[in-house]
């Protein structure tokens, strides 16, 4: 990412869940702030998306993940006594913006210093309020230590909390997805997460990773290459010795059956969505023990 600019991907991300508010109005996943942060005209975003009909799949998957994280976390703070929310990855995410919980969560938004500096001047400029529930925290995951960091921002390590993670671990080493899991399965006051991650492409259909290289071709080109893929069974083992016992997994079928056979993209021929392959994007929702 070069210095000052925010992350591409991270504004690929907001044109398809503003993209999903136009073009499907939202019936996924519903952000009435997302045209506004991105601070683009809804005939401009409907347009672009329009023109490129194949990315259909990965719209539905960003507005799919959303969901998913934000359903887990509604559980979480209604069954579990969740006071913290910590983004991590934040990009242009609204949540922290129309929190329905208001000063019950407290919420922290984790990003690199110049994505989260770009942000702040777009919420300025798209005149959406800094509720007081808001700290950000600047982090690099790749060399930054993430819970002194939230420390020192204010963060309750005995507190459950919960951590969403969308549209983050492909592009971060194994070593630093391994390293921010540890840290989140042995928070001192129980944690959950939500994040999603892709199989690797040598285990994809020929379709199926065709359509993935051309999207790590283009994140490349951006100067935000994949780095990381991970085999189901190694992640929960994984996650399992971090402390988390509870792992759901929604892989590409129980996507298509949650939200994609309900809600098809509105555009025709709209990419591979209708395919259910077997393998590509899951999101993932874990937690540690509740003692509650």
């Amino acid at each position: 990412m070069h210095e000052r600019e925010p992350s591409r991907t991270a504004l690929a991300a907001a044109a398809h869940r503003a993209a999903h508010q136009v073009l499907e109005q939202g019936r996924i996943f519903a952000d009435p702030l997302a045209l506004r942060i991105l601070g683009q005209p809804a005939d401009v975003i409907a347009q672009a998306a329009k023109a490129q009909p194949a990315r259909g799949g990965m719209r539905f998957f960003i507005a799919s993940r959303s969901s998913i994280a934000e359903a887990a976390l509604a559980e979480a703070v209604e069954s579990r006594d969740v006071r913290q929310l910590v983004v991590l990855g934040a990009g242009l995410d609204t949540f922290a913006y129309r929190n329905p919980f208001g000063h019950k969560l407290r919420v922290f938004e984790v990003d690199h210093p110049a994505t989260q500096a770009w942000k702040r001047r777009r919420l300025r400029e798209a005149e959406i309020a800094i509720p007081p529930s808001l700290t950000f925290a600047p982090v690099d995951f790749e060399r930054d230590d993430l819970f002194a960091s939230l420390a020192s921002q204010g963060f309750d390590p005995a507190r459950r909390t919960f951590f969403t993670w969308l549209g983050v671990v492909p592009y971060l080493t194994k070593e630093a997805v391994w390293a921010t899991l540890g840290a989140i399965g042995g928070a001192a006051g129980g944690a959950e997460v939500a994040f999603d991650y892709s199989d690797p492409p040598a285990s994809l259909s020929a379709e199926v990773r065709a359509a993935q290289q051309r999207r790590a071709a283009a994140v490349a080109a951006l100067g935000e290459p994949f780095l990381s893929y991970f085999e189901p069974a190694e992640l929960h083992l994984k996650l399992a010795a971090f402390g988390f016992g509870e792992i759901e997994d929604f892989g590409p079928h129980a996507l298509f059956e949650r939200y994609l056979a309900l809600h098809p993209p509105a555009e025709p021929n709209a990419g591979d969505w209708r395919s259910r392959p077997d393998r590509g994007g899951h999101v993932i929702v874990a937690a540690t023990p509740f003692s509650g």
